[in-house]
């Protein structure tokens, strides 16, 4: 499905605002491109999805500096190329550092309100038909969903669990929702 140029934008702004669907809307649309972009770069499914995963952080992140007379897709994938290139330096240079720079102001950014309509489609399952689901996920999203859903932590405690930071920890969260909402939904239609 095509999205016009106008809803993009609207979209944008509603995201600089802080709005949580406007996020999800926005991961939604652009994954695939920027996932298929880096598994063409890496060709490693995992690596890829890491990469896309933290792309969508840090572009969520820098919202506010996204200029809106270029294209977002663009502006994604550069920020993937870069991110992708970093990796490949500090792996050919044996260095690994685990930096970020999240902000209080952004930790309120995207907020998790009100049960997205991915939160009630999994909220109606049974448990033990839920957990059948949530092992067909990969491990990471299979991770972020236990610590979240079952341990009923906060994405701060998830993310000081996992060593990982805060942003990377909210994209993987709204990526293994939506993926789970898949799962549940076809699954029904058979």
């Amino acid at each position: 499905m095509e999205i016009r140029k106008e809803s993009v934008l609207h979209q944008i702004q509603q995201a600089k605002l802080g709005k949580q669907s406007a996020f999800k809307f926005l991961l939604d649309h652009y994954w695939n491109e920027v996932f298929g972009f880096q598994l063409k770069r890496v060709n490693n499914e995992y690596e890829a999805e890491d990469i896309s995963i933290e792309t969508f952080a840090k572009a969520f992140d820098k919202i506010e500096s996204f200029n809106e007379t270029y294209t977002f897709s663009t502006w994604l994938v550069a920020i993937s190329k870069n991110i992708q290139i970093d990796k490949s330096r500090k792996k050919n240079a044996l260095l690994y550092a685990h930096v970020t720079d999240t902000s209080e102001e952004h930790l309120q950014k995207i907020v998790d309100h009100a049960p997205s309509p991915e939160d009630k489609l999994i909220g109606e399952q049974n448990l033990a038909e839920l957990l059948r689901f949530i092992k067909q996920l990969k491990t990471p999203y299979q991770e972020v969903i236990n610590l979240r859903y079952f341990n009923e932590m906060s994405y701060k405690e998830i993310s000081e669990a996992l060593d990982e930071p805060l942003n990377n920890i909210k994209v993987r969260l709204l990526r293994a929702r939506k993926l789970l909402a898949e799962i549940i939904t076809e699954k029904r239609k058979n």
